[in-house]
């Protein structure tokens, strides 16, 4: 079962989406919140596997609430944060990634896309709706000179992962064994200096590693 967690300002919003989610299999919904620092006090009092969170909420907004749940304040291990918003400006995409989101759609995408985006999140994989993946690609710099290198594997591996690909599913498509794959996207987590797949994915893209 996986337990959920909505934060949202808007009580109509929230009820749809509790109501949506309620009738998935495997999903039920133990709290809902109101604001950003509600969704943190209840994160720590519930417990929940993923925290759907918008950005922009009264007190604390959704990119503050997501840096203190990822940064411990829900209890530890901590809940995973997926970004649920009508905004996707770039700097608003970024902030919530680097706050520390597994991943980000719109409101306005398909239900069949938000389930599937919360199930890859509990599972510990990332979930960008298409148009959130195209401004990532669209804000890509060129590389960084004085960046450290990844290897041609490493990449291979990244790669995968940015279009969603789990470590066993990577591991089919390059022929290696599933801890091989772990091993190199650990290197690439420590080369980077990022703790998950989809800040490792977001930092590659900015510096211009991914094509």
């Amino acid at each position: 079962m996986i337990r959920l967690l909505i934060a949202d300002d808007h009580p109509v919003v929230r009820a749809g989406l509790a109501g949506l989610l309620s009738d998935e299999p495997g999903f039920e919904v133990v709290a809902e919140a109101s604001d950003g620092d509600e969704a943190v006090a209840l994160a720590a009092a519930t417990r929940p596997d993923v925290v759907l969170m918008d950005l922009r909420m009264p007190r604390v907004d959704g990119v503050t609430a997501t840096g203190r749940i990822v940064g411990g304040e829900a209890g530890e291990p901590p809940p995973r944060v997926l970004i649920l918003t009508t905004y996707e400006s770039d700097d608003q995409i970024l902030a919530a990634i680097e706050a520390g989101a597994s991943g980000y759609l719109l409101k306005a995408a398909p239900q069949a896309e938000i389930v599937a985006g919360i199930r890859s999140v509990a599972a510990g994989q990332s979930a960008l709706s298409p148009q959130v993946a195209v401004r990532l690609v669209e804000r890509m710099r060129r590389p960084d000179p004085d960046a450290v290198a990844l290897t041609a594997r490493e990449l291979d591996v990244l790669r995968l992962v940015a279009t969603g690909h789990s470590n066993k599913q990577v591991a089919v498509a390059l022929g290696i064994g599933e801890s091989t794959v772990k091993t190199h996207l650990l290197k690439v987590f420590d080369k980077l200096g990022v703790a998950d797949r989809t800040r490792a994915v977001t930092l590659a893209m900015e510096r211009g590693l991914l094509p």
